[in-house]
């Protein structure tokens, strides 16, 4: 038997940029528990606090709650926790952990399987599990499901219910917000997709679309970010053949765009947690049924090339204004994957810094919106601090790899001593040797 909504109690697993927005949405309207295993994270949220910045100390601090008591004597709030006891008096629970890929580009779904086992130890009757973690489709059923039930012995769809409702979260979007999204939902039973779909209608002012199954829903999410990541491979490759051509790629773009159905995608570097990743989950599944997906590798071998290009070519400027490569000197401004943004998932800048360094090139990187310590930690780079501003004379070449607002306000102009590539395209053609 189902628990009303408007007695359900919520619990959120996985505290990052989509399940904080998630789980300070909830908790406006439900009583909700937040929980995640890295406990300095949830220190910091505890102090109302959050280093991602998806949602601002004012918001965090309105639904936080300190105790369980205070929670159930508001009757709704949000619980920051690391432990497993503050949910076992949960109904609901969703799941918002990382899905990442391995060095080899291979789904891993530990992640996934470990919060299941923490939820199965709590599980009871009645309860429903949902997950909005991006994977192919099979996944909840075939590979969460099972965990479910094995750990808590409980029976699937019978004593437990599973639910899927993916994230459309985009990271540093202070528009379109997890509230103002359209929410695709589904569930295990025609009962429970209902369930599902009224839960999240509750606070998704954008509304909801309900899936025929939970596969049809996982499928629907993976391709999403796979398309875009085909049609951002399109324009990259574009930008490849009119560099050789010497015709400038924007120029072409704006072009094309004044037609009413050209899609305005821009050439660039491709990675982040979502698009550089959610490919190899649908090419994976594909493979597992005997098919070789062409187009869709064949896009991400493409953006995954681009860090490289932009090096490489950076290097080819340098060379015909007849500058020194090794030894030289280079900054590269920007280090996270998207402007305007903290996160540093997945980042493709990194291809650019390795690929100069090949050529013994001393590479500066800069970006004030990245935390040095996770930047050392996740790749072993120490990013420059200082006066970089007012000292770029210095560099033989400067890329501009992400368009931080505060990038765009600086005076970079090409000369005879130094090489600006814009890999973004926000300056204006005059002003820099190359963009793509």
């Amino acid at each position: 038997m189902l628990k009303p909504l408007s007695e359900s109690k919520i619990a959120i697993i996985g505290l990052g940029y989509v399940g904080l927005p998630l789980a300070v949405a909830f908790a406006e309207k439900y009583k909700t528990v937040g929980y995640d295993i890295d406990s300095k994270r949830v220190d910091e949220l505890q102090k109302g606090h959050d280093r991602t910045l998806e949602v601002t100390d004012v918001e965090l601090q309105k639904v936080l709650v300190k105790t369980p008591v205070e929670l159930e004597e508001k009757g709704l709030g949000l619980q920051i926790t690391d432990a497993v006891l503050p949910i076992s008096s949960c109904n609901i629970y969703v799941v918002t952990v990382p899905t990442p890929t391995d060095k080899h580009n291979k789904p891993v779904l530990t992640p996934m399987l470990k919060a299941s086992e923490a939820i199965a130890r709590v599980l009871k009757k009645g309860d429903v599990v949902i997950y909005e973690s991006t994977v192919y489709p099979g996944v909840t059923e075939e590979e969460c499901v099972p965990v479910l039930e094995k750990v808590s012995g409980l029976k699937f769809n019978e004593d437990f219910f599973a639910g899927y409702s993916p994230e459309r979260i985009n990271p540093g979007d202070k528009e379109h917000t997890v509230t103002k999204i359209l929410k695709v939902t589904a569930g295990s039973t025609e009962e429970v997709a209902e369930y599902v779909d009224q839960l999240y209608k509750s606070v998704i002012t954008a509304g909801t679309h309900k899936a025929s199954s939970i596969r049809v829903a996982e499928a629907a999410k993976v391709i999403e970010n796979s398309q875009r990541d085909i049609n951002i491979a399109f324009v990259n490759e574009l930008s490849k053949i009119f560099n050789l051509l010497d015709i400038d790629t924007q120029e072409v773009l704006e072009a094309a765009g004044t037609k009413w159905n050209f899609l305005p995608f821009r050439p660039g570097l491709v990675g982040g947690h979502c698009i550089g990743v959610d490919p190899f989950y649908l090419a994976q599944k594909a493979q597992e049924v005997g098919y070789h997906p062409e187009i869709i590798l064949a896009g991400r071998r493409l953006n995954d090339s681009m860090g490289k290009h932009v090096a490489t070519e950076t290097i080819k400027h340098m060379m015909r204004k007849d500058l020194r490569v090794i030894d030289s000197k280079v900054l590269i401004l920007g280090f996270t994957f998207k402007e305007d943004c903290p996160d540093v998932r997945n980042t493709r800048v990194i291809d650019i810094y390795k690929e100069l360094k090949s050529f013994d090139m001393d590479v500066d990187v800069y970006d004030p919106w990245a935390d040095p310590a996770e930047v050392k930690h996740e790749y072993g780079l120490e990013i420059v601090g200082g006066d970089i501003k007012n000292n770029l004379s210095q560099y033989s070449a400067i890329i501009m790899a992400v368009a931080h607002k505060l990038f765009k306000s600086w005076d970079l102009k090409k000369s005879d001593t130094q090489v600006i590539f814009d890999v973004k395209s926000v300056l204006t053609k005059e002003s820099v040797d190359a963009r793509l």
